[in-house]
């Protein structure tokens, strides 16, 4: 009896562990990075992008207007990329964009960076170095249908 009953109080208290990923979400207080170490964590990021989300020139990505660093550092990489990037909201009326969202965290001396479409997200952990940062962890890769 005791059994059964631990067993439903740890299903209870897991089932409340679960969430929902269904919007995409941009940090709203990013943390404050340098240019180099934005420069490369954004790097990385949209390259690792570029594998999944499909073919350069023909994909229009759209991202929220934001003046950190790293914003200004991911839409440069993607634009490298050859993505071309709205930020203003002004879609054409041809367009179908691919909204991309992004977050980018603090952690245990790290750098939690993720990066999202509506059916994909990318999360990597970085080291922050004199020169820019490193990856300290491998690519998280999660589709979605």
């Amino acid at each position: 009896m005791n059994k059964i009953i631990a067993a439903i109080i740890i299903t209870a208290v897991l089932s409340g562990c679960q969430t929902a990923d269904e919007t995409l979400t941009t940090s709203s207080t990013p943390i404050a990075i340098t240019g180099s170490t934005a420069s490369a964590i954004a790097g990385d990021m949209a390259s690792r992008l570029a594998e999944q989300v499909g073919p350069v020139g023909a994909t229009t990505l759209k991202m929220e207007k934001d003046a950190s660093e790293y914003a200004a550092a991911l839409e440069a990489a993607l634009k490298g990329w050859g993505y071309a990037v709205i930020t203003d909201g002004k879609v054409g009326k041809d367009q179908k964009p691919v909204e991309v969202a992004w977050s980018i965290d603090s952690f245990d001396g790290q750098v939690l960076a993720r990066i999202s479409t509506p059916t994909i997200a990318l999360g990597r952990a970085y080291t922050a170095t004199s020169a820019g940062a490193t990856p300290a962890s491998p690519l998280s890769i999660m589709q979605r249908n």
